[in-house]
């Protein structure tokens, strides 16, 4: 009796079935936007529209999941904890530790982390710590950790990093001095780009990522890779403070949306 290729053990497909088709947007040429031509789907000027939650992990002191388009980024914070360290330190210490998620990405990550994650984690580390006023947690540790659920370049993670990461701060209670906006930019051709995806951060000539606290009018850091002159970076700088002040209304409301937390 001849062998049956049906396997029970699984939910089989009729038996004429075809793969399934993807249809991807219209591809667009990157040398084009070198050049200086036009920005599909949006202005020169416009940022993608950012979704906010504060306070979607129970068991973290505070927490944030923040979404852009293609870039989501959950955030949790834990702490003011006792450090574990033996010498007595008068200043509290901030650790930001950033993970890719290994479908984040088009081609796979490994789950261990690398130095890409290292950079990010740094950069959102100089861009929130002058915003906390660790004195006030002496032999206490401050720990935000980070998982990139879905990126759209690296500039896009930095500036949704920082926004979840002083949002999950603010969730957890801690005293910061303001709340830290943070937008990128990029330069293609002779226009300057806000809020570059990927494909438009490899064509430009160069990137800046400004992390800032509009209540205050200061700025906490500026990220820049790339060739870009000075005149070019004030103007990028200029233009990326002008979008953090409309970010600082959009996580000031949703912090005052949060509904409060349950009494344990």
């Amino acid at each position: 009796m001849a062998q049956s290729t049906f396997d029970r053990r699984r939910i089989n497909g009729p038996e004429e079935s075809a793969p399934p088709v993807f249809l991807d947007d219209e591809p667009v040429s990157t040398e084009q936007w070198a050049l200086g031509q036009p920005r599909q789907n949006r202005m020169a000027l416009d940022i993608r529209p950012i979704f906010l939650q504060p306070g979607l992990i129970n068991h973290a002191t505070g927490s944030a999941y923040i979404e852009t388009q293609k870039t989501k980024i959950a955030c949790a914070v834990y702490g003011p904890r006792q450090s574990k360290a033996t010498a007595f330190h008068e200043k509290g210490k901030l650790n930001v530790e950033v993970k890719f998620a290994p479908y984040s990405s088009p081609r796979r990550r490994a789950p261990m982390r690398d130095a890409e994650d290292r950079s990010i984690g740094m950069a959102i580390y100089q861009a929130i710590v002058a915003s906390l006023r660790l004195e006030t947690f002496p032999k206490s540790t401050i720990d935000i950790f980070i998982t990139v659920l879905e990126t759209d370049g690296i500039q896009g993670c930095v500036a949704a990093g920082s926004i979840a990461a002083s949002t999950a701060l603010a969730d957890a209670g801690i005293e910061v001095i303001g709340l830290v906006a943070s937008c990128s930019a990029a330069l293609l051709g002779s226009e300057v780009w806000l809020d570059p995806n990927e494909a438009e951060a490899r064509a430009s000539q160069g990137t800046l990522v400004l992390a800032c606290m509009p209540a205050l009018e200061t700025v906490t850091s500026v990220w820049q890779a790339g060739s870009i002159s000075p005149s070019d970076i004030l103007t990028c700088m200029s233009l990326c403070q002008s979008s953090c002040n409309a970010i600082h209304a959009v996580v000031a409301q949703a912090l005052l949306d949060r509904p409060p937390k349950s009494q344990a």
